[in-house]
């Protein structure tokens, strides 16, 4: 796991991983006392590090691992009984997969979301140590590099991501920026349409197309702030491209 500022969600999701030989945190100098709450458990092993992206966060805990499977799980998701289960089952009787996805549930705070373009949500995070690490040039919303057999498990992972409108809000605007920084080492120049198009495209698919609409007001609120992450994405780009060299 990686964390910054998780206080509110680290005894619980520590609690979900009962089930693994060894439990690594990388925490990049929490100031809420994660670290602090981290170094309490007998059962966890925790690094500080700088942060510079997701990705090399991520391959950096790799390294750390010392057991043939790895599995991530962020502070704010949760793994129900059957998906602990259906882990250790899967590592125990894998048939030749190096590589296994999780489905995720979005919650908005205790509501799950069903549509709002959040249905598909898939995530890799049980794999093989040596067989894959995180991408470099993906900063954000990483991928891994694998190219091999994968299967997708039954039970669903739940990411508790929404806990308030500010909250969420940030956090776009922290992941817009990673993707600025991703655009900018492309060679790409905002303009009308990066401003104007691409946010109300965002808003339209997972709004209308894919049904945002029957998840209420949560659903107009998560596919607002989701159009908004793309506008500053754009927005931190140009801002990028405007400072000096």
């Amino acid at each position: 796991m990686i964390t910054f500022n998780e206080i509110k969600h680290i005894e619980e999701v520590i609690s979900n991983l009962s089930f693994a030989d060894e439990i690594i945190v990388i925490d990049s100098y929490s100031t809420d006392g994660t670290y602090e709450q981290l170094s309490k458990m007998d059962n966890v092993t925790v690094i500080s590090r700088q942060f510079k992206n997701f990705a090399d966060q991520r391959n950096y805990a790799i390294e750390q691992a010392n057991c043939e499977w790895i599995f991530f799980i962020d502070a704010d998701e949760r793994l129900t009984q059957a998906s602990q289960l259906e882990i250790v089952a899967s590592v125990k009787h894998n048939n030749g997969i190096d590589a296994f996805k999780f489905p995720r549930k979005f919650m908005f705070n205790d509501k799950m979301m069903r549509f709002s373009g959040l249905q598909t949500d898939q995530v890799f995070r049980l794999f093989k140590k040596g067989v894959t690490k995180y991408r470099d040039d993906k900063l954000v919303h990483e991928l891994l590099d694998f190219k091999g057999e994968f299967k997708i498990l039954k039970h669903d992972m739940l990411h508790y991501s929404f806990s308030d409108y500010d909250a969420y809000k940030r956090k776009t605007e922290h992941y817009g920026l990673l993707k600025a920084q991703e655009l900018l080492k492309k060679g790409t120049r905002p303009n009308w349409f990066h401003f104007y198009f691409k946010p109300a495209y965002k808003f339209l698919t997972n709004y209308v197309f894919r049904l945002g609409f029957l998840d209420g007001k949560e659903g107009y609120t998560i596919c607002a702030l989701n159009a908004y992450g793309v506008f500053y994405r754009y927005k931190a780009l140009k801002n990028l491209l405007a400072s000096p060299k």
